[in-house]
């Protein structure tokens, strides 16, 4: 049984250790957000066009760990919100993936017709990325913040909350698959109408989406969330890396509208308040060694 001063204990050392990653992350946003998904969108890029030497063309090891990375101000950022219940909703939500993703792979629905053509790290069941939660989860919960945050007032009426979030989710798929496409992670067949995806592709993630934003919705008490959200300034920053690592693919590839919707999102994140000169200048490297040595 836990006595009351173990409990207190145990709080003391949980707000420590969150004190110290959320220094790291403030001491590291800027290569995180920003150096991390470009050396990412160059690597894809070379690797795509045979120009990676074979230990590091689509390394899975790589393309895990610097995933992580671009995903832990996200993690650290939600820390204190997440309790049993929310943990159990994300467990729901994790089997829910798998689930969906394997009956994609085997029947062609909900999403059409298409095959992983790289193996992104360890398969489960031979069929689908182990890591498949890393990849979509954040993407889900990065769009639901957003929403929030953007929506403001509007937030707290769910009818006006969870078909934005929806609708953000699809969003960013149309940013994510065109470029996936054009670097070979995986590919439709045949190929669809919109940089090779087709539109059952989205009719899926529309499926796919309505379930997994529900599910975290149900997962956080919303005023205590977006209180966090609007305390907590790199919370978004894993976003930042979504839209400049896909965005620059699709540049690349001219994959015009997609690069439009990411965008998009560029313009929905400096609506936040929180993404301007003045956040560069202090998520640079060099403003914290002057601040410092100041």
């Amino acid at each position: 049984m836990d006595t009351p001063n173990s409990t207190t204990r145990t709080n003391e050392t949980r707000t420590r250790i969150q004190r110290r990653l959320e220094t790291v992350i403030r001491e590291n946003r800027f290569t995180i957000a920003v150096v991390f998904p470009f050396v990412g969108a160059v690597t894809l890029v070379a690797s795509a066009e045979g120009l990676m030497p074979e230990p590091l063309a689509y390394n899975p090891l790589l393309i895990l760990f610097g995933t992580m990375v671009m995903r832990s101000p996200l993690v650290v950022g939600l820390l204190p919100r997440i309790g049993w219940w929310a943990l159990g909703c994300l467990g729901v939500l994790t089997a829910y993936t798998y689930a969906i993703e394997i009956v994609g792979v085997r029947t062609d629905w909900p999403y059409g017709a298409f095959e992983y053509t790289i193996q992104l790290g360890p398969m489960l069941l031979g069929e689908v990325p182990l890591a498949l939660p890393l990849f979509f989860i954040p993407l889900v919960l990065n769009a639901y913040l957003l929403t929030l945050l953007v929506l403001e007032d509007w937030s707290a009426n769910p009818l006006v909350r969870i078909p934005a979030a929806i609708a953000a989710v699809v969003a960013i798929d149309l940013v994510l698959d065109p470029a996936a496409v054009a670097i070979g992670f995986w590919e439709f067949v045949p190929p669809g109408v919109y940089y090779g995806v087709p539109v059952s592709n989205y009719v899926g993630w529309l499926l796919s989406g309505t379930v997994a934003v529900l599910l975290v919705d149900l997962a956080f008490e919303r005023a205590s969330l977006l209180e966090r959200v609007r305390n907590c300034e790199f919370i978004l920053d894993d976003l930042v890396s979504f839209v400049l690592l896909w965005g620059t693919i699709n540049l690349l590839y001219g994959n015009w509208l997609a690069a439009g919707v990411a965008g998009a999102f560029c313009l929905g994140l400096f609506r936040t308040d929180r993404y301007d000169r003045e956040m560069i200048r202090r998520s640079l490297p060099s403003s914290g060694v002057e601040s410092r040595d100041s």
